[in-house]
């Protein structure tokens, strides 16, 4: 098995002196399965981070987000989230049908604390959990490898007032967001999503969208 630090990485534990601090961590810290208090955690996030790689070694960074209880947690080396409409770019899904390593980084603000998670993901468009998520476009299944929490020290302390009115909810139509309404994009627009936004209101221009979107930066 390749070793968890690479030489650059050891490189820079010795010119600070922390070789042996990081071979402790490794050792207590870092984990192949998913511990009891691991999966409470886990099990009560509304959103995380995933880190995919494209076919030219770009990372991607993606907020994934949902109700509470969202990713499920299968056994202790899997879990599953379901991948909801996007910008129809298809960033993350399209890296991991091409590279199935990924990263999770899961953040409570509340009570400042943070979960690490590596491993390989399978992009499932007939998974048959998606019964259970309405509107969800795949299930993505995770078989984790590397499993670490991290000093929450930098964590700035944040209260979550709501959960997003555009996650999907059974029995609900979920809103059409503000940027499928801007008017250069329609013609490009899905059919169903065109036939949505012209519901939703009348048409944007991009200026209109803009300054929404950075209300309150200028």
């Amino acid at each position: 098995m390749a070793e968890f630090y690479s030489e650059t990485q050891r490189s820079l534990q010795d010119r600070f002196g922390t070789r042996g601090l990081a071979n402790v961590l490794e050792e207590r810290v870092l984990r192949k399965r998913l511990t009891e208090r691991d999966q409470k955690f886990l099990a009560a996030c509304d959103f995380f981070f995933l880190t995919t790689v494209d076919d030219r070694g770009y990372p991607t960074v993606s907020y994934k987000g949902g109700g509470p209880g969202f990713v499920r947690i299968l056994d202790d080396r899997t879990l599953a989230f379901p991948v909801y409409d996007g910008n129809g770019m298809f960033l993350s899904t399209g890296n991991v049908a091409s590279n199935a390593k990924v990263g999770l980084l899961f953040i409570d603000f509340e009570r400042p604390r943070r979960l690490r998670l590596h491993g390989e993901a399978r992009l499932l468009p007939a998974d048959p959990m998606m019964a259970d998520y309405p509107e969800a476009l795949f299930m993505i299944r995770v078989a984790l490898t590397e499993i670490f929490t991290n000093c929450p020290r930098y964590i700035h302390h944040y209260k979550r007032l709501d959960v997003s009115e555009y996650v999907p909810r059974a029995g609900c139509e979920t809103p059409v967001p503000e940027w499928k309404r801007v008017d250069y994009l329609q013609a490009q627009l899905p059919e169903k999503d065109r036939l949505k936004a012209q519901k939703a209101g009348e048409t944007i221009t991009e200026d209109v969208y803009r300054k929404n979107f950075w209300k309150g930066v200028d």
